[in-house]
């Protein structure tokens, strides 16, 4: 479990408005204090995950196809088939990291990062810094060669975040996949 405080100053103060002599302005100081909890996801914090996710769908335009259930997300938990990490502002989830360990056969192990939200009140405060951080030192904790994870082509904020870490984006390997309810 990790605790980050962030703060942020504003500087307020009165002062008399140009051209307008009689009317003041009002400043004021004011010290926002913001802690973070970042920690691994339990049972309890799969709705909050799912949600988070439903919320990445609508973002990436594409809400239709996401279709499983809290019920398949919660089983799916227990049964180790994935891990999360998540962002608490107090009790309330704000972000997530969901990520499973895949295999390079010519790297090795590696940890696969599914899908990484934060709330879109949150965005731009820090916490997805936190969060992607967290996973990366989870890589190297479970002794990882590597983590891998797709970025939509269009998402240049997501591309230029990773980017900040010193990720290199792939751009040459086109993903396959078949969804098993549509073959007859």
């Amino acid at each position: 479990m990790q605790r980050i405080r962030r703060a942020a100053w504003h500087s307020y103060h009165f002062s008399t408005s140009p051209g307008h002599p009689r009317c003041q302005v009002l400043r004021a100081k004011l010290y926002i204090v913001m802690e973070i909890q970042i920690r691994r996801a339990c049972l309890e914090d799969m709705p909050a995950v799912h949600r988070l996710v439903r919320e990445l769908a609508i973002y990436e335009k594409a809400e239709e196809a996401f279709i499983a259930t809290l019920e398949e997300y919660q089983r799916d938990f227990l049964d180790g088939v994935f891990q999360a990490q998540v962002a608490c502002d107090g009790e309330e989830v704000v972000g997530m990291v969901l990520y499973f360990m895949n295999y390079s056969t010519w790297k090795g192990k590696m940890l696969y990062l599914e899908d990484f939200v934060v709330k879109e009140s949150w965005r731009g405060k820090g916490v997805g810094h936190l969060l992607f951080q967290a996973f990366l030192e989870e890589g190297k904790r479970q002794g990882c060669k590597l983590v891998k994870w797709q970025v939509l082509d269009w998402n240049e904020p997501a591309i230029n975040f990773y980017r900040k870490f010193g990720a290199s984006i792939e751009t040459e390997w086109w993903t396959g996949k078949i969804f098993f309810d549509t073959i007859n």
